[in-house]
């Protein structure tokens, strides 16, 4: 599984950033992270060799990551991050993708992708997608939209499922999680759309492009699938429906 260094010039930042992460995969299924933020508790600033020590960690020893990427905040830290991969061996620089995506919204949207188990390729992708959720809900005219006719199937084989959002609060970043989760096994890509509000079709692999959809309560949700598990995942997707769409029912 692909691990993560989190480099900020603030250690209680970096490690509320981690926090949030963590909230959204279960405990057993969550990537392994590294902190490497702050001169001490107190103290603003980065440490080149303190990045290189987490990497190494990630990396060495007898279970070593996938691959490591590193998410940063500003300015220095990106210096010293560059300059960690000058401390490490080769081998595990090789292993390392420093990235650009925001702090926050990237550790979120990769640390959910890693933990399906995908490649650090993958990983980095989503995390610098990390803005686009936010950038299409408030930017209304670019939301996606979908232009399949209702009901019906645009490819042979194709499967579909539908369900009606009962979620209190919506299709927000939590159950969106919980989604990416339940459909990870399965060798198919599965489209999510919002009949209701017309955003989509958006990958239900994705969490933050699954809160594009801007889907609430009572709204119909959509499902084109496709692929050799498709079966699998429309399982995979009524199971999540009948199971609350990823939260405990209130009331």
């Amino acid at each position: 599984m692909v691990g993560f260094v989190v480099v900020s010039h603030s250690r209680a930042l970096a490690r509320a950033a981690v926090a949030l992460a963590e909230e959204m995969v279960p405990a057993e299924r969550r990537p392994r992270v590294e902190v490497a933020a702050g001169l001490d508790e107190d103290t603003l600033g980065t440490d080149a060799e303190a990045i290189s020590t987490a990497l190494e960690s990630l990396l060495g020893g007898d279970d070593p990551a996938d691959g490591v990427l590193v998410v940063l905040d500003l300015g220095s830290a990106i210096l010293s991050a560059e300059m960690a991969l000058e401390f490490v061996d080769p081998d595990v620089a090789a292993r390392v993708r420093l990235s650009p995506a925001p702090l926050v919204e990237g550790l979120i949207a990769a640390f959910v992708t890693a933990s399906t188990g995908a490649g650090l390729d993958a990983v980095a992708s989503d995390a610098e997608g990390g803005l686009r959720a936010k950038q299409e809900h408030l930017g209304a005219q670019d939301a996606p939209v979908s232009e399949e006719p209702d009901g019906e199937a645009s490819e042979e084989g194709e499967l579909t499922w539908s369900a009606t959002l009962s979620n209190p609060h919506g299709l927000h970043a939590r159950p969106a999680a919980v989604l990416v989760q339940a459909l990870s096994d399965a060798d198919a890509d599965v489209q999510l759309t919002d009949v209701t509000n017309g955003n989509g079709p958006v990958p239900a692999a994705n969490m933050l492009m699954l809160t594009t959809l801007d889907a609430r309560n009572g709204d119909e949700l959509r499902a084109t699938i496709t692929g050799p598990d498709a079966a699998q995942a429309r399982d995979a997707l009524q199971a999540w429906a009948d199971g609350g769409f990823g939260e405990a029912p209130q009331g």
